[in-house]
Parts: C-alpha cells; structure tokens; sequence
C-alpha cells in the first residue's frame, strides 16, 4: 500500500505537545533527551506566547515533530506493517521540510536538523523586526477563490510589501506582507466577499521581508554537509521532486539553495498534495503536532485517506486504520 507522510509546519505549536509520546515511546524520549532540556520545557511546559517565538517555535515544532515520526515507524514495524506500507515520498510545509529531508536522509542527524532550524528560526524573527525591535509584517488567511485572492493583492500591494505565500488549497490562499500592505488587503478582500482571517505569527514569512534571512541562512545551510535525500521529497517552492533539477554533483549546494530559496518564496502546498495523488497514494500521513495539513489533504483530495500523528491516542488510531487497509 502507498502513503505519503508530510510533517507540520510553525503555527500548530502548543503546550505539551509530545509530553505522552516521550513517556510512551523510548524512540520519542531519545529524541528530546538529545534536544536537550530546554527544548524539552518549552515542548512539555512552554507557554502560548513563548512558544509563538520563531527561535523557540521552530526548534520545538522540528524536534516534537521527528520524535513524533520515530514513534510512528516503531509502531509500524512492532505492528508488522513496515514491510507492507511504501512511502512513495515525504513533503514538510515550510518548517516541516527540514523533517522531511531528515526523514529522507538528506538530514543525516536529528541534532544536526534542530541547529540548522535553531538558526533559521533567529534569522527570520530578525528579518521581521523593524529597527525598534517591533513586527514589521503579519500574515492572513484568504477563504476564497485564489484568483480573487490574488487580485485583492495586486489591489493592496501599492509601494509596499504584499504577496500570496501559501496556496494551501482550492479555497484557501495565505498572503503576508507589512502591516499597512495587510490593511489594505483585508479592506479588498472585503469588496470581493473574500473573508481575511488574520493569522498568529509574528512576521510575514514566505515573503520579500525574509530575503535577509535567506542569504544569512546561506551560510549555515553551506556548512550543514547536506546529503541527497534516499526518498523523494517535494519541494514547497516548486511541488515538484526537490532534487528533479540536480546535475548529480554536490547535492549539498543544491540543497542550500533550494532551502534558501524556501525561506523567501510561496509554498505551493495544493499541488504537492495533488503530486501524491498522481502518485497513487492511498493515505496521507501528517506527523507532528496539530492537524492542519489532514484538514487541506481532506480539502484538496478528499478520496486520500487522512491522519494526524502528534500524541498516542492519534498515532495508534492511524497505524489501527492503516492495519485495515493493507
């Protein structure tokens, strides 16, 4: 049977989350006793307003999300179903695609993943500050046709910054821009009947404002000996096969710069999604917390089976209704 995993993305960050696994499952504890205890308080006792810091948020998502993933094969090979479920590919929204590369070998050491995504994590929340240390930019959710959506942007945008960054699925489209740029957008979405639902986080990620972030993480990506990956995994800024263009070379350097590019450009996430529905894929794994990206699996190719690996009760469920379907 074919399934596709696809890991969380920042924003579905919460208190506790991982707490049942680390007690449940020794794969989960060995990955948060390596992120170290910091990462684990933040994790297991963090609160809101914490953990909807990027530097706390990315770490936290990205090492709850691989002790989630770890638990989840466990549970598949103790149940005997590893040998009769193929992962045709991984794919992470935004944050969530270091998870995938990890999971795809490309990141070849779970504490190499939460430095890189430390770091990254610190640039974009600087890129967001204006010089008095405040957000310069924000994010909304467009609930409507994307071409609307997208009309209502070219309408706002004016001289400042404003672009679509998310296609999530046929009816939903985020666009981030700077706070006077994101007023204008609300009123034009308004005038089109297109409700804008301003988002909790603390910059305009996926957007022009990130470019400084970009070629700073140049740097650390460079230096992270990145590996081409042993699965496929799609790549957010082009939903298609991240290493369909690579001349076979140094796979490091082109993974640094697909990454990079990553960190400043949209996430096609209603294509990839449809990529694993060419693929043939039967169910649609998301691992790590919440169960946003289940939602735009439902949303996008209803006749995908969907499930959401972020605790016990939800990780037993998805090997349970993956036994009945193998």
């Amino acid at each position: 049977m074919k399934i596709g995993i696809v890991f969380a993305g920042q924003g579905a960050q919460y208190s506790g989350m991982g707490k049942d696994l680390y007690d449940a499952y020794p794969e989960a504890a060995g990955v948060f006793d390596m992120a170290g205890q910091q990462i684990k308080d933040w994790c297991f006792d963090g609160d809101e307003e914490t953990l909807k810091q990027t530097h706390v948020t990315q770490p936290t998502i990205y090492t709850t999300t691989m002790a989630a993933y770890e638990a989840f094969m466990a549970e598949l090979d103790k149940q005997g179903l590893a040998d009769k479920i193929e992962v045709t590919a991984f794919a992470g929204f935004s944050l969530g695609e270091y998870s995938a590369l990890t999971a795809a070998g490309a990141i070849d050491d779970i504490a190499k993943g939460i430095d890189i995504v430390t770091r990254r994590g610190m640039l974009m929340q600087q890129a967001g500050l204006d010089q008095e240390g405040n957000a310069r930019g924000g994010m909304a959710a467009g609930l409507g046709e994307r071409d609307a959506i997208l009309e209502a942007v070219e309408e706002a945008r004016e001289d400042g910054i404003l672009e679509g960054v998310n296609f999530n699925s046929p009816k939903q489209t985020v666009v981030a821009g700077d706070k006077a740029a994101l007023k204008r957008f609300r009123r034009a979405a308004k005038a089109r009947g297109i409700k804008a639902i301003p988002l909790g986080v603390s910059t305009a990620f996926h957007s022009p404002m990130m470019v400084p972030a970009a070629e700073k993480l140049r740097d650390v990506l460079a230096a992270a000996d990145l590996k081409a990956p042993q699965k496929k995994v799609y790549a957010d800024v082009t939903a298609d096969d991240m290493m369909k263009d690579f001349d076979g070379n140094d796979a490091g350097a082109y993974l640094t710069d697909m990454l990079a590019k990553q960190a400043m450009s949209p996430v096609y996430w209603e294509e990839i999604i449809r990529k694993f529905e060419t693929d043939g894929v039967e169910a649609m794994i998301e691992v790590g917390p919440g169960k946003t990206l289940t939602g735009l699996t439902k949303k996008t190719c209803p006749e995908i089976a969907a499930y959401n690996v972020e605790n016990v009760e939800t990780l037993k469920a998805a090997v349970d209704a993956l036994r009945e379907m193998v």
